[in-house]
């Protein structure tokens, strides 16, 4: 008698019936073995405080991901820089919202990395400036800022779905439900002398001590401020740059993503 050949939906049904014998047989559910993909959309989220280098390691881990790369600072330096170039009263917190909101900040993301762009043109290099870089601070605790720019990221998230975003409220607040989640940490001397020898180099005569003074009034502010304050993420991850170099933070995080990626949910 020749061999009777099944019917394909008769065979995949024995073969689910099989699984789902092995699985018993282990203990466990087909669900426990669940694991997320990195070709499937992701955030990827790094918070810290300034001077950890979340922004040049967002766009480095991004790229070894294959992923997009969001630089959530950028946007609130371009909201300071708006308040500069037209005059605003830092104070006038209405003036300045709605003066932004008519920026229609957004990414040019055929550039690596993204160009910030308002009214349709890049500003990515105004943004570097001295003078904005002395008021991003408090312009970004202005918590009608703060929800405008919220709401802005959520949209790129769900634009780009495969993203690593960096900021200082990330992954605590724009994206609490990202598969991975980074608080980058240092000590305030190594941060200050991050920022000293970065400024000398770019040809700007500096103090570290000065600097050292910034960077701890600008942890209290962040930390203490009533709209997203800087902590760490619930499920985050705490990395010490402390004592690392560029090529390994960026190495460590790799490898956190992608053993995290082979963990079972």
């Amino acid at each position: 008698m020749p061999d009777t050949v099944q019917p394909d939906s008769v065979l995949e049904l024995d073969n689910a019936r099989v699984t789902r014998a092995l699985f018993r047989s282990l203990g466990n559910s087909p669900q426990a073995f669940n694991v997320f993909s990195l070709e499937q959309p992701i955030i990827i989220t790094i918070d810290g405080p300034a001077g950890t280098g979340k922004s040049s390691v967002a766009r480095s881990l991004a790229k070894r991901l294959g992923l997009d790369f969001l630089d959530t600072g950028a946007m609130y330096r371009a909201a300071a820089a708006i308040c500069i170039d037209h005059g605003i009263d830092p104070n006038d917190h209405d003036t300045l919202v709605e003066k932004v909101v008519s920026a229609d900040l957004h990414f040019d993301w055929a550039i690596d990395p993204p160009a910030i762009l308002a009214w349709g043109g890049r500003i990515d290099r105004r943004i570097r400036d001295a003078d904005v870089t002395a008021i991003v601070s408090p312009i970004s605790a202005i918590p009608g800022l703060r929800q405008h720019m919220v709401a802005k990221q959520r949209i790129i998230g769900r634009q780009h779905p495969r993203l690593v975003t960096e900021g200082r409220d990330q992954g605590s607040i724009v994206f609490p439900d990202a598969k991975v989640k980074f608080y980058l940490d240092a000590s305030a001397k190594v941060r200050a002398r991050r920022r000293t020898r970065q400024l000398l180099e770019a040809g700007v005569r500096v103090d570290e001590t000065e600097e050292l003074r910034k960077i701890i009034e600008r942890d209290e502010r962040d930390m203490s401020r009533a709209d997203g304050p800087l902590r760490k993420p619930e499920g985050g991850t705490i990395v010490d740059t402390s004592d690392l170099q560029f090529d390994q933070v960026v190495a460590e995080l790799e490898r956190i993503v992608r053993a995290k990626a082979a963990e079972p949910d």
